[in-house]
């Protein structure tokens, strides 16, 4: 497949990553100038500058020949109007958009837009399934099984402790997905830092999960 990828935050890095590892044709288009050329020294010539809403780059890309388009920049505006102009301009057969504020899911459903990725959707599923701690849920929705939601319980032991996002050695393309924190959900940051009695919410790939548990809870490789 050749799949458009709008976004080079976290989501659209991780994104795009796996899409290569397996072996399709994939363009990550970002905004910002220097998020672009930071990526860019990472995944190469396929990460390119430009504004995801404008017409002029989405036909410069040639989201025309796109089997996938995936919106999942931080604005849920821009990810609506991408996939809108996607699926109505380009007749891109399959358009996929992330929703950061659940409120706005429905408007995506009733402007055409079925497929989206809404973390905070999922997470709240985690809590009202009362999933143990421990247990790991596989995310057959968003990847037919390929990624899996961790749950880490955090202990005044837990080697992450005190330390923010981005110092943690989370293996491959694990990512901190949300922090449960005294009843409340945390959209985490990379300065984030993890306390004690968080539960800690991780997105990973299924070899990946006991590296992700020993670098949040300490336990040793399965």
């Amino acid at each position: 497949m050749f799949v458009i990828v709008v976004g080079g935050g976290k989501v659209g890095y991780h994104l795009t990553s796996a899409l290569l590892k397996g072996g399709h044709e994939v363009l990550l288009l970002e905004k910002d100038a220097a998020r672009a050329e930071r990526i860019q020294e990472e995944l190469g010539e396929i990460v390119r500058r430009g504004d995801g809403c404008e017409m002029r780059t989405m036909r410069e890309i040639g989201f025309k020949r796109a089997d996938v388009v995936a919106a999942v920049t931080g604005h849920d505006e821009d990810n609506l109007v991408i996939c809108q102009m996607a699926r109505r301009y380009f007749n891109v057969p399959r358009v996929v958009g992330r929703v950061n504020n659940p409120k706005n899911e429905e408007i995506f459903h009733l402007l055409g837009v079925e497929e989206t990725i809404n973390s905070t959707r999922i997470i709240q599923s985690l809590i009202e399934q009362e999933v143990e701690s421990g247990e790991v849920v596989p995310l057959a929705t968003v990847a037919k099984g390929d990624v899996e939601i961790v749950e880490a319980r955090i202990t005044d032991r837990s080697p992450a402790v005190g330390k923010a996002l981005r110092e943690l050695p989370l293996p491959g393309e694990s990512l901190i997905a949300a922090i449960l924190r005294e009843g409340h959900i945390l959209q985490p940051s990379m300065t984030t830092q993890i306390a004690p009695n968080d539960a800690v919410i991780a997105l990973c790939r299924p070899e990946e999960e006991p590296d992700v548990r020993r670098v949040l809870e300490g336990k040793p490789k399965t």
